[in-house]
């Protein structure tokens, strides 16, 4: 996949879009499955991540080194079936002072099969790998325990309030 950053673990592949993959993805399901050659998730997009498609295309389209530090996209291996569009997750841009941000959201028939965890182990370990990178933070409501269940799995420790009212916030030191 041209212009793509591909991070593979066990069950997943994590795609870096560039910015002509991020518009494709943000004008529906017909055109993320064309540009991703993928099949897309009977219950795409995953919840509270519909303002998060094709977000970045004028960002990555205009600065190509944000690449990797906005959204990926999660697609399931399958055996002997294409790709499935699972899940989107990243981060809200390139480290500053230290700290990237992460976030993410896995269609609901998938949850509670790890799926989460492994994704954004990958990313973690992928930034990790930028000597810019010596903190990750993440903000989610109390109430989504399967998001903080994530986050505790990872080793990210409550921090503290979040930035956006009801929030808290995560920490996970690297290094």
């Amino acid at each position: 996949m041209v212009g793509a950053i591909v991070l593979e673990t066990p069950r997943l592949r994590l795609i870096a879009p560039d910015a002509e993959i991020e518009r494709a993805v943000g004008l529906g399901r017909d055109t993320a499955a064309a540009a991703l050659d993928v099949e897309v998730a009977a219950d795409w997009p995953p919840p509270l991540s519909e303002d998060a498609l094709g977000f970045w295309a004028s960002s990555l389209e205009e600065q190509p080194s944000l690449r990797g530090w906005t959204a990926w996209y999660w697609l399931l291996m399958r055996e002997g079936q294409p790709p499935l569009l699972c899940g989107i997750g990243g981060f809200t841009g390139a480290p500053r002072d230290g700290i990237v941000e992460i976030g993410y959201s896995l269609v609901e028939s998938l949850h509670r099969r790890g799926l989460a965890p492994e994704a954004c182990e990958a990313l973690i370990v992928w930034a990790s790998r930028d000597s810019r990178v010596r903190r990750v933070i993440a903000h989610t409501f109390p109430h989504l325990r399967p998001s903080i269940r994530v986050l505790e799995k990872l080793g990210f420790a409550l921090a503290g309030a979040g930035t956006e009212p009801g929030t808290v916030r995560y920490e996970l030191p690297l290094g």
